[in-house]
C-alpha cells in the first residue's frame, strides 16, 4: 500500500502532462505539413519564435520551444511536435536547462544521448537535421552554484563531435556570440540566458543560410 501511496504522490507533483503536449496540441492540428523546417527547443526557442514572429512566418518555420524544458521532455514530445508536422528539416536547439539541473541532475552524456535519440528519429523520418550549440552561460541565475562555463564547453564539444560524424550540419552559437567570461554579453541577453533582439538577430543570419542550403 505505500509504494502506491508514494507513486500517487509522485505522479501528482510532477502534473499530469510532464511533456506538455497540451502546449502545441490545438497547433499542430492546424499547422502547415511539410513545412520548411521546425525549430524544437526550451525558452530560448520560445522566445525566438514568439519576439520575433516575422522571421518565422516568411521562411516557413514553425517553433516548438516551451520554457523551462530538459532534452527528456522534448524527446517524449519530439513526435507530437515535429514528426507528425512532417517538415524537410528540424533545429534542434537543446540542453542548457538540463545543465542548470531544471529536472535534477543528469550527466553531459545522457544530455548528449537525448538529443542523438531526437536526430535519429528525425533522420528515420527522412526529416533533415541542424544540430545547434548550447549558448554561452557563465552563471544560470536560478542555478548559480553550477559550472555553467565547463558543462557547457563539454555538451557542445560532444555534439559537434556527433555532428561531424553523422555529416550533419552545426551552428555553433556559442563561439559567435561568448564573451571573455565565456558567457552571454548583457548586450546579447539581459540576463545571461535569454538572448535579446541583437542576439537573435545573430542567431537568425547564422541559422537561415544553412538551412537555406539543406532545404531547397
Amino acid at each position: 500500500m505505500a509504494v502506491c501511496v508514494c507513486a500517487t504522490l509522485t505522479l501528482q507533483a510532477q502534473g499530469p502532462d510532464w511533456a506538455n503536449f497540451g502546449r502545441y496540441r490545438e497547433a499542430n492540428k492546424t499547422a502547415t505539413h511539410g513545412s520548411k523546417a521546425v525549430f524544437m527547443g526550451n525558452s530560448i526557442t520560445d522566445g525566438w519564435a514568439a519576439q520575433r514572429p516575422d522571421f518565422f512566418n516568411e521562411n516557413g518555420y514553425i517553433g516548438r520551444g516551451i520554457g523551462g524544458q530538459v532534452t527528456s521532455q522534448m524527446l517524449v514530445r519530439f513526435r507530437a511536435d515535429v514528426i507528425d508536422l512532417e517538415p524537410k528539416a528540424v533545429v534542434i536547439l537543446a540542453g542548457t536547462n538540463d545543465i542548470a539541473g531544471n529536472n535534477g541532475y543528469i550527466s553531459v552524456d545522457d544530455i548528449l544521448g537525448n538529443i542523438v535519440s531526437m536526430a535519429e528519429l528525425a533522420r528515420a523520418h527522412k526529416i533533415k537535421v541542424v544540430l545547434c550549440s548550447v549558448l554561452p552561460v557563465y552563471q544560470y541565475p536560478w542555478s548559480p552554484n553550477v559550472d555553467a562555463v565547463t558543462l557547457i564547453a563539454e555538451l557542445n564539444q560532444k555534439l559537434r563531435a556527433y555532428a561531424e560524424e553523422h555529416k550533419i550540419p552545426y551552428v555553433d552559437y556559442y563561439e559567435a556570440m561568448k564573451d571573455e567570461r565565456k558567457g552571454l554579453p548583457a548586450a546579447l541577453a539581459g540576463d545571461g540566458v535569454h538572448p535579446t533582439a541583437e542576439g537573435y538577430q545573430i542567431m537568425e543570419d547564422m541559422i537561415k543560410p544553412v538551412l537555406d542550403k539543406l532545404v531547397r
